[in-house]
């Protein structure tokens, strides 16, 4: 699944081809997605520019000055800046077809993504507004998370991964972080101390940042809006590699199932 680093790579492929171009048409192939998508959009779209290309969570918006395109990559989605004359393939669901001659192509194998249209501003529509904050964004800090684990007896791996907590600490950076944090991924979020809630806020922002500037993680289906994969795979500590050796002590990794999914850790590097 595409996650922070991914979509925001995504967002930063595509901006400089669609900032300032009018949509011209808006093809739909498949309009049912994970939500059907709005039968509207291809009526109001023609002949609005892109104002703006952003991310909130795992949401890309796209701002004109009557509203904003909301996208999302579910399981398995991408978005490619392409010339109009290339031809769709069984997965291209959605033609974002601007005037210039390019198109913004979606393509989503497994369907589980969305596309969808607000007149309201983003923040206020009911995917987004009860989100958390940015993992690299000011507010998410120690204190911010500390307080909010107070209360919390869940894992701390799923509690880090809750995006009313903050958004987008996917699977895979959840359990990088955690491992440089020398955090176990089943301690009790509220077991945890205010120190160590630093070390971890920190090395959220530091995993994240590291795996933007590299393009994101390329596992199964993702490449970036230019069609290239991330390289940030390269630098996984632990995700992915159940039964190899850490590379801080050479202790074997384990594997287990937290909320469904898989979670590696070392027993002796993290408590």
């Amino acid at each position: 699944m595409p996650e922070l680093p991914e979509v925001e790579t995504t967002c930063r492929g595509i901006a400089p081809h669609i900032i300032g171009h009018t949509f011209q048409n808006v093809i739909i192939r498949q309009a049912k997605l994970r939500w059907a998508i709005p039968e509207e959009l291809s009526q109001v779209l023609p002949g609005m520019a892109v104002n703006s290309v952003s991310r909130r969570g795992k949401y890309i918006l796209l701002a004109t000055d009557h509203g904003s395109v909301i996208i999302h990559l579910g399981m398995s989605g991408s978005l490619r800046v392409l010339l109009a004359s290339v031809a769709a393939g069984t997965h291209d669901h959605v033609d974002f077809v601007f005037s210039d001659g390019k198109v913004l192509r979606y393509t989503d194998p497994r369907r589980f993504g969305a596309v969808l249209w607000t007149t309201l501003a983003p923040e206020q529509h009911k995917l987004l507004k009860s989100l958390g904050p940015e993992p690299l964004a000011d507010a998410f800090d120690t204190a911010y998370l500390f307080e909010r684990s107070r209360t919390k007896q869940l894992a701390v791996k799923n509690f880090i991964m809750d995006s009313h907590v903050v958004v987008g600490v996917g699977n895979i950076y959840a359990n990088e972080a955690l491992f440089k944090a020398g955090i176990h991924p089943n301690r009790a979020a509220n077991k945890i101390s205010k120190v160590r809630y630093q070390r971890l806020v920190d090395e959220i922002k530091h995993t994240l940042t590291a795996a933007i500037d590299q393009g994101g993680t390329t596992l199964k289906d993702f490449v970036g809006g230019d069609g290239k994969p991330g390289y940030f795979k390269q630098e996984l500590m632990v995700y992915g590699r159940a039964g190899k050796s850490c590379v801080i002590c050479g202790t074997e990794l384990q594997e287990i199932r937290l909320a469904q999914r898989s979670t590696v850790y070392c027993k002796h590097c993290q408590r």
